[in-house]
């Protein structure tokens, strides 16, 4: 953990250099740029409140805030985890060539996506200004859950770059398993509309957790239990470790399957 820490610091300009890149590629020859980043959350919680908010009527207060909340946070970790998974093999030439830390790719992707997500809470606070919402002091504590969802896609993005080099069907399998873990993610429904047997589940969920802190500090201006702060921290810390030590020990070959 600290060698990784000491090539972050050495790389950090390479590293900057790399989300800048993914940023410019992300939107390039688009007219509306940046900008779509607002948009594109806005859009798809116009379409998901339609749909779940009056034919399937979940009651919920505030039902566009509460969808737009989760949506954001899950959009960010599957962008970022699904970049992430090809970002060794993508750079397979450059890391050919020179030495570079091979943990500064998956890294940087995450990192571009978390760039994407923070021009993405403008348009939390567009639904919560024409919805009304009430403005919590807690809502300063935004960065909190944010950080760990950061910490926790770093780790899953090395875990599934190093995996893709070896087996390439993992980038077949994480597509599915992704949209399961969606579904199982209370994104667009109250937990109170599950059955008590799938309840273990859902609480076992890491998503739940940081969209959970988020909403509770957002939606409902409460302070989230010394639990689920413990929960978010512990997850996010072993995460990322393990996906440090999982890519330190698969990276020694990488050079002969990319």
């Amino acid at each position: 953990m600290k060698q990784a820490w000491q090539h972050f610091l050495q790389y950090k300009p390479l590293l900057k250099e790399l989300v800048r890149r993914d940023l410019k590629v992300k939107y390039r020859r688009s007219f509306l740029g940046y900008i779509w980043s607002l948009l594109n959350p806005l859009l798809m919680m116009c379409v998901m409140t339609l749909v779940f908010s009056y034919m399937f009527r979940f009651d919920i207060p505030n039902y566009p805030l509460y969808l737009i909340t989760g949506q954001t946070l899950w959009t960010f970790f599957n962008e970022s985890t699904n970049m992430s998974m090809y970002s060794v093999l993508q750079n397979g030439a450059l890391i050919k060539k020179v030495y570079i830390p091979k943990f500064i790719f998956p890294i940087s992707r995450v990192l571009s996506s978390f760039v994407t997500m923070s021009f993405s809470l403008v348009a939390i606070l567009v639904v919560m200004v024409f919805s009304k919402s009430p403005f919590y002091w807690t809502i300063l504590l935004f960065p909190v859950p944010l950080f760990f969802l950061l910490l926790f896609a770093m780790g899953i993005g090395m875990v599934l770059s190093a995996l893709s080099v070896y087996f390439r069907d993992i980038t077949h399998l994480y597509g599915v398993l992704t949209l399961a873990w969606m579904y199982l993610t209370p994104i667009f429904y109250p937990v109170s509309a599950l059955p008590e047997e799938v309840l273990p589940v859902i609480l076992g969920n890491p998503m739940y957790a940081y969209i959970t802190f988020f909403r509770e500090i957002v939606l409902y201006g409460t302070v989230p239990e010394p639990i689920l702060w413990l929960k978010c921290v512990l997850i996010s810390l072993t995460t990322l470790a393990l996906g440090l030590v999982v890519f330190r020990k698969m990276q020694r070959n990488f050079i002969l399957y990319i």
